[in-house]
């Protein structure tokens, strides 16, 4: 402040000498206003990483300013920065921490660290600069950068004594005292430690070597190398330094300079070549060549340029910014093959372009303005930066001059627009203005912005109603919150000028304020229900309502509403009499002697709706006798329609509707005991089970609907059970039908070989031959006379053996089951004799069962069989029973052969002969079971009895074997095959 002051007495001393009196004046006028805004400068130190809400300084006491100018100025802080370290409080006064303060982020290497920030206060415009400076804590320990854990050196055995390593320098975050003070390498006998201090106050450190190695002794060492600062407490950091000693190299290459200088302008193309380093080797051979690199200073310089490692040309790598860094130090090294290396230093000098265009932060902007503000308010207060230097850096500012507005430099790069004169809305309602910032680089760089500032109105208009009375209609029984009525008023302000508030105006509605009745919307105008009303209570409401803006002062204006309440048929009729009661039944008598239209009892009822909503009218719903009572439509009365006579119940129940005329109509329902008696004690045993008659019938209802449940799902379970045993049966039946029955030869056990010859001498063979419908066959079967039946089952184990019992049983000479001798009723047909070849009957006689076609005799003549008829055919499952116990049958007699047959069935041995056949005529063999074919009825008489003594029920088969019958005439017998097929 004192500074200010004392640079205005020069200017006005400067002004008594100036010629343009006037001129001067207006200058000094200019800096006396901005001596008012800006009143000082305040400077804290603070250390870096303080916690969040720290105190930094009392901004208040150091400034002068009370805390109520604090509030009423809307004290505040702005920066062009994209963090805000720091919050300013109001309340306090003081300044806080607001963002975690890192030194190293913000500065880097640059000493001393600060930020400044201006504080603004309005009312009168206040600006106050103040800087922080961020002081450096010992937070970082010095790190080797670009190094994998560790330094390799080759270094030949010849190497001089004075041999010179550079080494990978450390890098510390930290400044000053807590940045990097001190190298140490670990004690060994061949090096000691040397450091160097670069201009900037950096330091390099060189391992030198004292002592000559011998390979021979130690080829390979190992050290440590320890940077460490002086913080407190002390940090430090290793890298470990790997040695391998070599042979026969004893030269270091040279360069030609030690310091190599260039100059660099900021964004250079990456891969401009900048400049040339040689260095020489004095050895020859392969330890004379030379490979250049970069060292791993500290910093990114090795990251923005590329040296060549045969040539040493060094170009750019990366973005040089000379906003970011004015310098660059690069260490270059040249190492031979023998593992020597000389070293030197190249200085980039950075040169500034116009990169840059200035950059426009608005710190403040006031819109809308009121049309009554007076000229030279402060408008908006803008910071304007450009990060070049020099002229690329100097900027002008400006705004059209058709605008009523100008700029006026506040302190260094904030600007103030400022207004010009008065505004007036209703001419001009918003401003748009263009701010221009350019620098005075070559070519010149320029950006700018746009505000919008908008003219705010000034309250001079009243709402305005468009009707002075409004009059709403609302039905009874609403729900609470329907929208009843909406008012609308209109304001020729705008803004918050125009904004219209609507009030309930305090009145009374039957000793109740209005608003426990309606509530008005206060933004939109609508009227809203808070109870459902009720005409029978009330019937009209009239409340006012009034608009208000929203200006300072605040107008308005008033309107009347009338609220009108409309009926609605909301109330059924209550019955007065009969009485109902819970706990007794009353009733009415009607002696027995009654005549038409005697009067039982009369309903009472009443509505308290008005109009056509309370015109009740009566009705019988439902009574024990309907021909016995009648109600009136008008009156209520119960009256007798017919004489009363003995065969009427004594307990008769009516239920009367009672319903009124509204839309839609209400009614109530009461019962009405009757007793046809002619004294008390008749009825008092009939109307005591009244009481108990409902809970009666309920609980009869509910267990009628359980047991209708029950059954109905009992009956579904059933049928599906049955549909499904019945579709498994059909499954397996169509299988059974469909499956193509073998071709299987029979051999009678009877005739089996007894001469050990290992053929059979009688062997008589048939093939059955069926279809998939032989049931609709002509042929004709008797019934299974065996119990050789073939059980169906995989899991029986004793078939065979009942099979071989048999068989033996059939071996017995006294066997009942020995075979008949030959019955002339089963001949062969005179013609041509069976023979081995030609048209004569084969070896094995073929029978086969065809649909309408009777039976025949394949491969020969036909077989006569007889005069008789066909016994009863079997039944399908009989027949496979049948032919699998003579395939069982067939692999027995198979077993008997001899080995003079090679193999052979019998059927085709040479030793059979027709002579060998016997006469088959008077018995015929099904396959698989011993019972004969005859045509003699003695003989099927004893054929049956046997049959049915060794007969087996077959597989899911349920027919039950016939009982012996009487001998029968063959007209007889066909008779009953006639009935047993149907």
């Amino acid at each position: 402040m004192m500074a200010t002051r004392g640079s205005l007495a020069k200017k006005w001393a400067r002004c008594r000498d100036f010629p343009g009196l006037r001129r001067c004046i207006q200058m000094l006028i200019f800096l006396l206003h901005v001596a008012n805004m800006v009143d000082g400068q305040i400077r804290y130190s603070v250390p870096e990483e303080m916690k969040k809400g720290s105190l930094i300084g009392n901004v208040a006491q150091d400034l002068g300013l009370d805390l109520k100018r604090l509030r009423s100025g809307r004290a505040r802080i702005v920066s062009g920065e994209n963090i805000q370290y720091t919050e300013l409080k109001t309340d306090k006064g003081t300044l806080v921490v607001n963002e975690r303060i890192d030194r190293e982020q913000l500065c880097g290497d640059t000493t001393p660290c600060s930020f400044s920030f201006e504080v603004i206060l309005e009312n009168p415009m206040e600006l106050h600069r103040i800087t922080v400076e961020v002081l450096d804590i010992n937070d970082h320990a010095p790190v080797f950068p670009n190094t994998d854990k560790s330094i390799s050196f080759d270094i030949s055995e010849l190497a001089a004594v004075g041999v010179k390593f550079p080494l990978q320098t450390a890098e510390d975050l930290d400044v000053g005292q807590n940045g990097l003070q001190d190298y140490i390498l670990s004690p060994n006998d061949n090096f000691i430690l040397k450091q160097h201090a670069n201009p900037d106050g950096s330091k390099y450190v060189e391992m030198v070597l004292q002592k000559p190695l011998d390979r021979e002794r130690h080829p390979h060492l190992s050290l440590k190398l320890i940077a460490v600062d002086g913080g407190t407490p002390q940090r430090s950091g290793t890298v470990n330094i790997d040695v391998t000693v070599l042979d026969a190299n004893d030269n270091i290459p040279v360069f030609n300079q030690s310091v190599y200088k260039a100059s660099v302008m900021e964004n250079t193309m990456k891969g401009s070549r900048i400049i040339t380093v040689n260095a020489t080797d004095a050895d020859s051979g392969s330890n004379g060549l030379i490979s250049y690199s970069l060292s791993k200073t500290k910093g990114s310089a090795a990251d923005i340029f590329n040296i060549d490692e045969k040539t040493g040309t060094i170009s750019v790598n990366g973005l040089i910014d000379y906003e970011k860094e004015k310098k660059y130090e690069v260490r270059v090294e040249a190492k031979d093959q023998g593992g020597l290396i000389g070293t030197s230093k190249v200085i980039f000098d950075v040169f500034d372009v116009n990169d840059n265009a200035p950059v426009i932060n608005i710190m403040s902007f006031s819109s809308p303005l009121s049309e009554d503000a007076p000229p030279g308010t402060t408008i908006a207060i803008l910071n304007i930066k450009d990060a070049d230097s020099d002229k690329n850096g100097q900027i002008k500012c400006s705004i059209d001059d058709k605008l009523p507005f100008k700029i006026e430099t506040s302190i260094t790069n904030y600007y103030n627009l400022i207004s010009d004169q008065y505004f007036d809305r209703e001419s001009v309602s918003e401003y748009n203005i263009t701010i221009t910032a350019s620098d005075f680089g070559s070519p010149p760089l320029s950006s700018s912005t746009k505000l919008h500032l908008k003219i705010s109105d000034i309250n001079d208009n009243a709402p305005v109603f468009d009707k002075a009375i409004y009059s709403a209609y609302v039905t009874e029984n609403n729900s609470p919150g329907i929208s009843v009525f909406a008012v609308s008023a209109r304001d020729k302000d705008w803004n918050q000028n125009a904004r219209i508030s609507y009030l309930l105006e305090d009145t009374q509605v039957s000793g109740s304020p209005i608003s426990s009745y309606v509530s008005l919307n206060s933004e939109t105008g609508v009227l809203s229900a808070v109870r459902s009303f009720d005409y029978e209570q009330i019937k009209q409401l009239q409340l006012v309502v009034k608009a208000q803006d929203g200006g300072s002062p605040p107008l308005s204006s008033n309107v009347t509403v009338k609220i009108v309440i409309q009926d609605q048929n909301d109330n059924p009729p209550q019955v007065l009499y009969p009485v109902q009661t819970g706990g007794s039944v009353v009733a009415e008598m009607v002696p027995r002697a009654a005549d038409v239209g005697y009067l039982v009892t009369k309903v009472v009822a009443v509505d308290v709706d008005s109009g056509q909503n309370a015109w009740l009218s009566y009705k019988l719903q439902k009574a024990t006798d309907r021909a016995l009572f009648e109600v009136g439509l008008q009156n209520g009365e119960i009256r007798t329609i017919r004489q009363v006579n003995d065969k009427d119940a004594v307990k008769q129940r009516l239920t009367v509707i009672v319903e009124d005329n509204g839309q839609p109509s209400r009614s109530a329902a009461v019962i009405v005991n009757v007793a046809v008696a002619d004294s008390f004690p008749e009825v008092l045993s009939e109307f005591t089970d009244f009481t108990h008659d409902k809970e009666y019938n309920d609980n009869l209802t509910f267990y009628l609907v359980l047991a209708l449940a029950v059954v109905s799902f009992l009956f579904i379970t059933c049928v599906v059970v049955i549909i499904s045993v019945k579709i498994y049966r059909w499954r397996q039946s169509r299988t059974l039908y469909h499956s193509n029955l073998p071709v299987i030869p029979y051999y009678p056990p009877r005739y089996s070989d007894t001469l050990g010859t290992g053929t059979l001498q009688h062997v008589y063979n048939y093939e059955v031959c069926r279809t998939t419908d032989s049931r609709k066959s002509d042929c004709k079967f008797g019934r299974a006379g065996s119990q050789n039946v073939l059980i169906m089952d995989p899991s029986s184990t004793g078939t065979m053996q009942r099979i071989q019992s048999e068989k033996s049983i059939l071996d017995e000479p006294d066997s009942p089951l020995e075979q008949k001798p030959p019955n002339n009723d089963w001949r062969f047909t005179q013609g041509p004799r069976p023979g081995p070849s030609g048209p004569h009957m084969p070896y094995g006689t073929h029978i086969r069962w065809t649909p309408k076609s009777g039976t025949r005799a394949t491969g020969g003549p036909e077989v006569a069989m007889g005069t008789g008829p066909w016994p009863q055919p079997p039944t399908e499952a009989e027949q496979l029973q049948a032919l699998m116990a003579a395939a069982n049958e067939v692999s027995e007699a198979t077993a008997t052969l001899g080995p003079g047959t090679m193999g052979l069935s019998t059927r085709y041995s040479p030793q059979f002969t027709l002579q060998h056949v016997p006469d088959y005529r008077q018995n015929v063999y099904i396959p698989g079971s011993t019972a004969t074919l005859t045509s003699n009825p003695q003989q099927q008489q004893a054929t049956a009895q046997q049959a049915a003594q060794q007969a087996l029920p077959p597989p899911q088969v349920s027919a039950q074997p016939e009982p012996p019958k009487a001998a029968q005439t063959p007209a007889s017998k066909k008779k009953s095959t006639k009935k047993e097929k149907k």
